[in-house]
């Protein structure tokens, strides 16, 4: 067993995840994004889906990197709900 780093719960089905060179112990998914998901610089959500970064910053969509100003991001569009080639 071993103890989650987030919330220090010390569970028999805890995992490991290697991320950027680091090895972090989480006893749930719910932990592992509150630890790990980087967070959208203009909303503020955490990043669980896809997201998008422009010029090494993460948004949570098209949209809101749209908001964010960022000169790269002019380009950027979300792609859900429509089917491939449209």
């Amino acid at each position: 067993m071993a103890a989650c780093e987030v919330c220090g719960n010390d569970y028999r089905l805890s995992f490991e995840v290697h991320a950027a060179g680091a090895v972090h112990v989480f006893d749930s998914f719910e932990c592992a994004i509150h630890r790990l998901a980087p967070i959208c610089e203009t909303c503020g959500c955490k990043v669980v889906g896809h997201g998008v970064e422009a010029d090494g910053v993460f948004y949570c969509s098209a949209h809101c990197a749209r908001r964010g100003e960022q000169a790269s991001a002019a380009e950027l569009v979300d792609h859900a709900g429509q089917a491939p080639g449209d």
